[in-house]
């Protein structure tokens, strides 16, 4: 019978009676250390197929798993806010949660099998347009645990377009300066996602967006409790050291910087953060006031 190994955060959730199925916890870091111990049970169980349950880490981890076990992989998200499940790479990290590199793999995901009924109840025009509509609406109907048409327009937008973007041009430089925000250890404690929304108003900034696009998006990430300072990130003191050091990491030869329509430096990286940083400040005042 083949085999298959399940990673997910709560394998008890799960029966694998009868199934031929080997089920096995993720430690919760994507990094070479995890990666070894579970290519190690692949190759001692003969599992056959690589399948990640969860959220992003996890599919970085299944990628990774099956990319080095010469195996296929199936990806199920439990969550809509990941942007790994149809990448052909994964994000490699320190088991201290830094950015250690990118493992760029042979193909994409051989399967992405997404059940919305499942993320409706897992949740609390292009993929702008309609996060920018339907946005607010989805998060209210998900606090109700309900499934509506705004819910399904996000969480396409979400798991395919922002997928096939974040290692392109569209989200690239957004997910290098996440990367360079991990090398802060008062940032580590963040989701994936806060780090990307903040880098995301980051990547506007030398792409020269129109100043009321800029203005919207940062008040939409308000809207919805995102972080748009360094302060909401957990950085206590924002000084341009800090930045610069975050900006630095970004920009290493290995990582998306490089994808976006700009050429980025670290200084103008720098620069970017500490202005996102002081729209962000600027949003939250005009909202208090």
């Amino acid at each position: 019978m083949t085999h298959t190994i399940i990673q997910t955060l709560e394998p008890d959730s799960f029966t694998a009676a009868g199934c031929g199925c080997v089920f096995d916890a993720f430690n919760g870091e994507c990094c070479m250390s995890e990666n070894r111990r579970l290519v190690e049970l692949v190759q001692e169980t003969g599992c056959a197929v690589i399948v990640g349950v969860g959220g992003g880490k996890i599919f970085d981890t299944a990628k990774a798993v099956a990319y080095y076990a010469d195996q296929p992989v199936v990806i199920c998200p439990t969550v809509a806010s990941t942007d790994v499940s149809c990448s052909a790479l994964s994000v490699i990290y320190t088991e201290e949660d830094a950015f250690e590199e990118h493992l760029f793999l042979k193909r994409n995901p051989d399967v992405v099998l997404v059940d919305t009924a499942v993320i409706t109840a897992a949740l609390a025009k292009l993929c702008f347009d309609t996060l920018m509509a339907d946005g607010l609406e989805a998060q209210k109907t998900l606090e109700q645990k309900r499934c509506t048409d705004a819910v399904e327009h996000v969480i396409e937008s979400n798991t395919l377009l922002s997928g096939l973007g974040f290692e392109s041009g569209g989200l690239a430089g957004a997910h290098a300066i996440h990367n360079g925000l991990t090398v802060l250890e008062e940032c580590r404690h963040m989701n994936h996602g806060e780090k990307v929304a903040f880098g995301t108003l980051a990547q506007l900034v030398p792409e020269q967006a129109d100043a009321a696009e800029l203005e919207r998006v940062v008040k939409w990430c308000v809207n919805l409790g995102l972080p748009v300072t360094l302060g909401e990130l957990g950085v206590t003191e924002v000084t341009p050291e800090k930045a610069m050091q975050a900006a630095e990491a970004a920009c290493a030869p290995n990582d998306t910087i490089g994808n976006p329509p700009f050429t980025a430096t670290p200084q103008m990286v720098c620069e970017a953060i500490l202005k996102a940083d002081t729209l962000g400040r600027k949003m939250l005042e005009e909202r208090k006031s």
